[in-house]
């Protein structure tokens, strides 16, 4: 009987998500194929470096896993597993989709308000299309800010605000200019890494899930808010002192 609950409970459907590292796009360049922003209404400066969207990805919100792969997954260093209500805030696979867009959409629009803020454009006059295809969710909205900035006016200077460096981050930002925190932070890094990145902007709340299993030669830097960001990228070009997690 024991042996049977066993193997029934082995293969039983269980209530969580597996989440891996997903891609990165550089808002400064394309993702598949496509320009990330457009930008009309301003001139447009030429970039170097990159500053890097993270993503995980997840099985489905319509599946389950089995005791055998949560195992699997809890072993693995570049896997999570996580209740699926905390990655997906709808079962409906349509639904689920359709709030994950809404989310990028509010992403967008309020890192577009709080770059146009920060440099006194009027959005009037300056008009920034995203396309990130496929990626949903908000946790974009830092990156893009600081890629609209980098984009417009740079380091204020005539240099680049990434001083050609390779940069991830991840993190909502709201219409003040505060960042805010978001899933997978651990997973991000992993992928930031992969893909060439040494440093890693990252939500200042989050910085206990940042280190877990940080990747060699990534280097965390916490922020609260864009304006963190910012001096945090001046101080990387200009060697000045940073706070780390």
């Amino acid at each position: 009987m024991v042996a049977a609950l066993l193997a029934v409970g082995a293969f039983a459907p269980l209530p969580f998500t597996l989440t891996s590292p997903g891609d990165t796009a550089d808002a400064l360049g394309a993702y598949q194929g496509h320009q990330v922003l457009t930008i009309t209404g301003a001139p447009v400066r030429q970039t170097s470096g990159a500053l890097r969207i993270t993503t995980i990805t997840a099985t489905g919100p319509g599946e389950s896993i089995s005791l055998d792969q949560a195992i699997r997954g809890w072993l693995d260093p570049k896997v999570a597993v996580l209740p699926r209500d905390a990655v997906y805030p709808e079962s409906n696979a349509t639904k689920a989709e359709q709030v994950t867009n809404q989310q990028m959409v509010q992403a967008q629009d309020s890192a577009t308000t709080v770059a146009l803020n920060y440099l006194h454009l009027s959005p009037d006059q300056v008009k920034v299309t995203v396309d990130l295809a496929g990626i949903g969710g908000p946790s974009g909205g830092q990156m893009l800010s600081l890629a609209i900035i980098d984009k417009l006016a740079g380091d204020g200077k005539g240099g680049d605000l990434t001083h050609g460096r390779n940069i991830a981050g991840t993190g909502t930002i709201d219409d003040s200019g505060n960042v805010g925190a978001v899933g997978g932070v651990a997973l991000k890094t992993q992928a930031a890494a992969r893909d060439g990145a040494t440093v890693f902007l990252v939500p200042r709340m989050e910085c206990a899930d940042a280190q877990v299993n940080t990747p060699k030669g990534l280097r965390l830097i916490p922020v609260n808010t864009l304006s963190d960001s910012l001096a945090a990228l001046t101080a990387l070009g200009s060697g000045g002192s940073l706070p780390s997690c």
